[in-house]
Parts: C-alpha cells; sequence; structure tokens
C-alpha cells in the first residue's frame, strides 16, 4: 500500500481568523487537539517566529516519541507552519475569512529528506513505514480540525 505523500483538509470555524491563528500559532496548546501529540513545548523563551524551535511528544499505542520541529512560516491571520527533524515533514495551517469566520485548512507533506530518512533507518522496511505516518496523517487531519473548531468556538 502506498499512500499519499501529501495531504491537506479545510473545516468552517464560527471566529475571527485572529482568534484561530492564536490557538493553531500557540503550540504548547496542540495537545487539546491533536489525536498524536500530547504536549508542545517551545525550545527558547520566545519562541513563536520563523527559525524558532520547539519539541512535540508523540504517544500511539505501539510508542512515545519527541521531535524537533522548526518553524517555517508565521503570519498571523494567515498560516502558521513547522517542518519537523530535519526538513522531514511539513505541517501547516492556512487561513481564510470567510462569512461564517475562519476557513481553517490543515496540511500535511512528507518531504524527500523524510523520505530519504526513513530509508536509511528502515531499509527494507521504508515504505511500510512512510505509509503507516501517512494513514496517521489523513486519519489524524479532519480529527484534529474537529477538535480545534469544538475548541476554539467555545472560547469565543
Amino acid at each position: 500500500m502506498t499512500t499519499a505523500l501529501e495531504f491537506s483538509e479545510s473545516i468552517a470555524i464560527s471566529a475571527s481568523v485572529e482568534d484561530v491563528y492564536a490557538a493553531v500559532s500557540d503550540v504548547t496548546r496542540t495537545g487539546e487537539w491533536s489525536p498524536t501529540c500530547q504536549k508542545c513545548w517551545w525550545n527558547e523563551p520566545d519562541g513563536g517566529g520563523v527559525g524558532s524551535t520547539f519539541t512535540g511528544r508523540n504517544v500511539t499505542p505501539e510508542r512515545t516519541w519527541e521531535t524537533v520541529s522548526t518553524v517555517a512560516a508565521a503570519e498571523p491571520g494567515r498560516e502558521f507552519a513547522w517542518v519537523v527533524g530535519d526538513n522531514f515533514v511539513r505541517w501547516g495551517y492556512t487561513l481564510e475569512a470567510v462569512d461564517s469566520g475562519t476557513q481553517l485548512t490543515e496540511s500535511w507533506r512528507f518531504l524527500p529528506g523524510g523520505i530519504d530518512f526513513f530509508h536509511s533507518k528502515f531499509g527494507d522496511d521504508a515504505q511500510k513505514e512512510i505509509d503507516i505516518r501517512s494513514q496517521a496523517a489523513l486519519d489524524g487531519i479532519p480529527r484534529t480540525l474537529a477538535a480545534i473548531k469544538r475548541v476554539v468556538e467555545a472560547e469565543v
């Protein structure tokens, strides 16, 4: 099974782009909505801008692991994105003002550096491991978006 190496989905949230951006760009809140990432923290005291790094703790029934990510985009009200590890995967949110509030799109892309890393780490099992991560993103993004909607709408 080979799954897509890029995926995105959108949801309408009844809140301003400023409120939605404030939530999704505060990585310390990720555990409130992510099905896998339980907790994140900034690695610098003034984290948040492009180039800032944060650590995320991920938990699945099979394992627990931490990753370090670097903020790749931080445009209030428009986009917040980060790259995991040494250019392995890019995750991000784009925001668009719509009549009902905000259309939030979450995107995920497995980058060539990540594919190379998986091949060097897992050898013959690389594609299986890539497929597992890809399926987790496909399954997790709609759940994450629904949870962000629930949390943000309850706050406004």
